[in-house]
């Protein structure tokens, strides 16, 4: 393996100097890695976790599996072979290779000189979503997520997110769990305001609550889309709540106006590439809840398409400066003063696993 992520006990970030953007991913848990739909019957995928390369296939069982993507003879890539019912033939000399990654055919040798083969990954689909457990396979079965938000809940109407951020995935959290930068949304926002309601948190979790207040205007006609059915007289001054979660590895975010369930719902899921992890490929749903009207939230679909997207790429843009500044200064410089971050920060070095390269460089 080319790097590898090694647990060692992570001071919390109080205990300066501390660098959260040297902390990796854990690979004990799940990670997204495709959408369903991007795997056919047959076909082959290269991914990655983390700069392991990963090759997916789908067998004849239809059934998606993943195994190291670098055949045990030559090292090249597995993605670029054959499938043959539910094994993976590399495209070089033909070697082939069963779902769990053991080398079952060298076409020109005996089968006495069968060698080893290559590792595999578990692997299975949530909601629409490929994933694989790049850590300990004896944790993987007790750590799957149920489900991902209410992209399978037919009261909501529902589009996937699906973007690569050159940022770390840390970056990511804090960006959607800091709703105190509603400034940088200012063009597509107005003149709103967070208000803190509250935080909790735990060994591998936190949430904080918000609601807004705008001080002048009315808003967005994005978000009048999303949420102006449901408020009293279309919208003005409201207590709408927002909880956003992180839910070690993964977030979510719920909006609520009045009583029911959430009348906005986001889940995303973090995947982090390269060695360093610096860059972060992100999938996710976002889903609006219907309302009573039938059909007005597939009318109005565009709208919120075009609206989300703007704020989606703000929240882009700033976190690869922020990633930026951070390979430009050679550590995290963050002065973070607001608790609920700090609470995230000590909750993502907790999880975490420090970054070790094959060479032993932090």
């Amino acid at each position: 393996m080319t790097g590898t992520l090694t647990l060692s006990a992570i001071p919390s970030i109080d205990a300066e100097p501390f660098d959260l953007r040297r902390v990796g991913a854990h690979p004990d848990y799940w990670y997204p890695v495709a959408w369903s739909t991007d795997l056919k019957p047959g076909k082959t995928l290269g991914r990655e976790f983390a700069g392991e390369p990963i090759a997916l296939y789908r067998g004849k069982s239809g059934k998606a599996f993943a195994v190291e993507d670098r055949c045990a003879h030559r090292q090249v890539p597995l993605h670029l072979g054959v499938v043959a019912g539910d094994t993976l033939k590399c495209g070089y000399h033909g070697w082939t290779y069963d779902c769990t990654g053991r080398c079952v055919d060298v076409p020109y040798v005996g089968a006495e000189r069968i060698p080893n083969g290559v590792r595999a990954y578990p692997c299975q689909e949530i909601d629409g979503l490929i994933f694989i457990f790049p850590g300990d396979p004896a944790l993987a079965s007790s750590r799957a997520p149920a489900s991902l938000g209410s992209a399978m809940n037919g009261g909501y109407k529902t589009r996937r997110l699906n973007r690569e951020v050159n940022a770390h995935y840390t970056f990511m959290h804090e960006n959607l769990m800091d709703m105190n930068h509603q400034f940088l949304h200012r063009r597509q926002m107005g003149a709103i305001k967070a208000h803190c309601l509250g935080r909790r948190s735990g060994d591998d979790w936190c949430e904080v609550d918000y609601t807004f207040s705008r001080s002048t205007g009315v808003g967005p006609l994005g978000e009048l889309a999303i949420l102006g059915t449901f408020r009293p007289n279309g919208g003005g001054d409201n207590k709408d709540l927002m909880t956003i979660r992180t839910g070690y590895p993964y977030q979510d975010l719920r909006v609520w106006v009045g009583k029911g369930d959430p009348v906005l719902h986001v889940w995303l899921g973090y995947l982090p590439m390269g060695e360093k992890q610096d860059s972060t490929r992100v999938f996710g749903y976002l889903s609006v809840r219907r309302p009573g009207i039938p059909g007005l939230i597939d009318a109005a679909w565009p709208i919120v398409t075009w609206f989300t997207e703007r704020i989606f790429t703000e929240d882009k843009h700033i976190v690869e400066l922020e990633q930026a500044a951070h390979d430009a200064q050679g550590t995290d410089w963050n002065q973070e003063v607001f608790p609920a971050i700090r609470s995230l920060r000590n909750v993502l070095s907790r999880c975490g696993a420090p970054l070790t390269t094959a060479s032993g460089r932090n």
